[in-house]
């Protein structure tokens, strides 16, 4: 995309004669503004028509907060709360710089995910929880488990216990839920997902167990701390705010540390995360090495949290392997699937339609039966 291209495309949108193709340039530069690649343009020729291009954007709910400051194009360029998607559809940033925006097409249409999940109380009793009434859902060694407005499920604060009673807490593809456990740590569970934990925890330690993918904000409490056993490897911190991706069909397990430290144990091997670093072990039961990377983007590490699926330089089978996810949809593939990356981010509202078809643009094609979806070259 040129200089030219977006110049015009945002004069356009400050003028309010936008096409959707100039939203999906002007979007695309503000996600991307501060990339070497990205067309840069002079402070003037931001400046002078900003506060109109923010109002048309803002109005159409192309973005979803204000920026009245003339001068805050770079913090808008990496702020999370751009809303990448069109009223009419998706967008997805393609790796060879392609652009495209598509409606939704009945053909493909499958609803997103929501708030699913299934409570497994230490007796044996399920509740479904998105079927459940909010208010009291059961009383468990004096511990109230309630369902609150919000459609989250808590813990009310409780005394150590020395006898632990566990429950626990199922996401199925296509479903998201968030806990708050008895003594205050708030979960996060992404779809697919688990985690058993302790009613009331007991006196010298927390202990949970969790498959799949959570992001958790770890109340501390000093001389008990919490530990998070996922695929093999163990998480230790005393009070913290870190995600951790542990889907056994992944091929790496990834905790990101965003606030405190945690340690990272695998087979006998630690190591000790700052803000900013993430851990990487590969998928492998005899795996030992425990590879640290920095800077990770945080950002992107929890857009599932915050709404959005995102990725970076992904390989056609990574993005896949999210749509089954949140899409509740079986994935199979024939033939060679090209060496194309994506890199993109939708919103966990949309329907699936318009990302297949976007992707169907770049050498990838699509049969849908059912639920199920056959990606061939």
């Amino acid at each position: 995309m040129s200089k030219k291209g977006i110049k015009q495309a945002l004069q356009r949108v400050a003028s309010g004669t936008a096409t959707e193709e100039d939203d999906l340039k002007t979007l695309y530069w503000l996600h991307y503004f501060r990339r070497k690649d990205a067309p840069l343009l002079s402070e003037e020729e931001l400046t002078s028509e900003s506060d109109a291009i923010f109002h048309q954007l803002m109005e159409r709910k192309l973005i979803n907060r204000p920026y009245r400051a003339k001068r805050l194009w770079p913090r808008v360029a990496a702020a999370a709360s751009i809303v990448l998607c069109l009223s009419a559809g998706i967008y997805l940033l393609i790796h060879n710089r392609k652009t495209a925006e598509l409606e939704l097409s009945q053909k493909y249409d499958i609803s997103p995910g929501g708030n699913k999940a299934m409570l497994t109380l230490s007796n044996g009793q399920k509740i479904i929880l998105n079927g459940a009434k909010n208010g009291r859902l059961a009383i468990q060694r004096n511990v109230s488990i309630n369902k609150t407005a919000d459609g989250s499920l808590t813990y009310a604060a409780a005394a150590p216990e020395a006898e632990v009673t566990y429950n626990t807490l199922t996401t199925p593809r296509g479903g998201q839920y968030q806990l708050t456990l008895a003594d205050g740590t708030r979960v996060w569970l992404n779809a697919a997902s688990s985690i058993t934990y302790p009613v009331a925890f007991n006196t010298h330690e927390r202990k949970v167990v969790i498959t799949g993918e959570a992001y958790l904000e770890v109340v501390h409490h000093y001389g008990r701390p919490f530990r998070v056993t996922a695929n093999g490897q163990t998480i230790e911190d005393l009070g913290t705010h870190f995600n951790i991706n542990a889907y056994s069909d992944d091929p790496n397990n990834k905790t990101t540390l965003l606030e405190g430290s945690i340690k990272v144990i695998k087979n006998g091997r630690s190591a000790l995360l700052q803000p900013g670093q993430q851990a990487v072990i590969e998928n492998n039961v005899g795996t030992t090495d425990i590879k640290i990377t920095k800077p990770v983007d945080i950002a992107e590490t929890i857009a599932w949290r915050n709404g959005q699926t995102s990725f970076t330089n992904a390989d056609i089978k990574t993005v896949m392997r999210m749509v089954s996810r949140w899409y509740d949809v079986d994935v199979t593939y024939q033939g060679k699937m090209p060496d194309q990356l994506y890199t993109g981010a939708i919103s966990r509202n949309a329907n699936l339609s318009g990302l297949l078809k976007i992707l169907a643009l770049n050498d990838i094609h699509f049969e849908l039966q059912g639920r199920k979806i056959i990606v061939k070259p």
